[in-house]
C-alpha cells in the first residue's frame, strides 16, 4: 500500500509533512516546525501522530517536540550527530541507517552544511525525499556550519538519486531562489522555464513543492557547480567544484 503526503503551511514560510503509510495506520511528521498546525492537518484527516522525524537541531524545526509528545505519545526520530541540541529524541540514527514506519521505509542520508549532523530522508519505493534545509527549490540552505567540500558532496548525493524523485523542502524560498539563479545562469533555457512556472504558481496562491528532481537538476545552480559555465561566471575555470559551490553560496547570501 501507498505512502500518504499531507503537505501544509506552518510559521512564516515553512512547510509541514504528515507522512501516513495506509498499511498500518501509522503517521509520521516531519521535523516538528509548529504544533498548531500539525494538529490542523492530523484533524484534517482524521489520523493520530504515531511518529516524527527530525532532520536538524534549528528551532523552526523542532519547536512542537515536546508539546506533540505529550498529546500524542509519538516516537521522536532524528539525527545522532546532534542529539545534544534536540530536546526528546527517542531513536538516534546516522547516515546509511534505514527508518521504518509500518511498511514504509525511509533511508538516512547525512547531509551536512547547513547544520553538520542534517539528515535528509529517502522514501525510495514511492520516490519521496524529505529533504528539508539541505535541498531547496533551485537552492539550498546557507551553510551556517562546516565547509562547503562537504556540503557539496552531500549535495552530490542527493542529485544522484533518480529524475523522477519528488523533492518535499523545508520552505518556500523558490522565488527568490530563481531570481538569484537567473543573475549568475541567464542563459539557462531549463531555469527560464523554471522560473515562469514558479512565478505563475506563487501568483495564484499555491506552493512550489513538491518538485522534480531531475528539473532541478537542469535549473539549480547549486546542483550544476560542477558545470563550465558556472565556474566561468565566477572566474574559476578548471577549479574544483567545491570552490565554485563556494561561491554560488557566499554569492546568495549577498544576493
Amino acid at each position: 500500500m501507498a505512502l500518504i503526503v499531507d503537505v501544509f503551511s506552518a510559521r512564516e514560510d515553512n512547510f509541514g509533512y504528515l507522512v501516513h503509510d495506509e498499511a498500518s495506520g501509522r503517521t509520521a511528521a516531519i521535523d516538528a516546525p509548529e504544533a498548531a498546525a500539525i494538529r490542523a492537518a492530523l484533524s484534517r484527516r482524521g489520523w493520530s501522530l504515531s511518529d516524527i522525524l527530525i532532520t536538524h537541531h534549528h528551532i523552526d524545526h523542532v519547536e512542537a517536540i515536546a508539546e506533540l509528545k505529550e498529546a500524542f505519545g509519538a516516537k521522536v526520530t532524528g539525527p545522532a550527530e546532534e542529539a545534544d541540541k534536540i530536546e526528546g529524541l527517542d531513536v538516534l540514527v546516522r547516515d546509511g541507517d534505514v527508518v521504518s514506519l509500518g511498511e514504509s521505509r525511509f533511508d538516512v542520508i547525512k547531509t551536512p552544511g547547513h547544520t553538520l549532523g542534517h539528515i535528509v530522508f529517502h522514501d525510495a519505493a514511492n520516490g519521496h525525499l524529505f529533504s528539508a534545509d539541505a535541498l531547496f527549490s533551485l537552492g539550498v540552505g546557507r551553510m551556517f556550519e562546516g565547509t562547503p567540500g562537504p556540503m557539496w558532496e552531500g549535495v552530490k548525493r542527493l542529485r544522484a538519486l533518480p529524475d523522477e524523485t519528488l523533492v518535499y523542502c523545508g520552505h518556500e524560498y523558490t522565488q527568490s531562489n530563481a531570481r538569484f539563479a537567473l543573475s549568475i545562469d541567464p542563459d539557462n533555457a531549463a531555469l527560464q522555464a523554471r522560473a515562469a512556472t514558479v512565478e505563475a504558481l506563487r501568483k495564484a496562491g499555491k506552493p512550489t513543492i513538491p518538485f522534480s528532481l531531475g528539473e532541478d537538476k537542469k535549473a539549480n545552480p547549486f546542483l550544476r557547480a560542477d558545470a563550465p559555465e558556472l565556474a566561468r561566471h565566477y572566474g574559476l575555470d578548471g577549479s574544483d567544484p567545491a570552490a565554485v559551490f563556494a561561491a554560488i553560496r557566499k554569492g546568495k547570501d549577498t544576493f
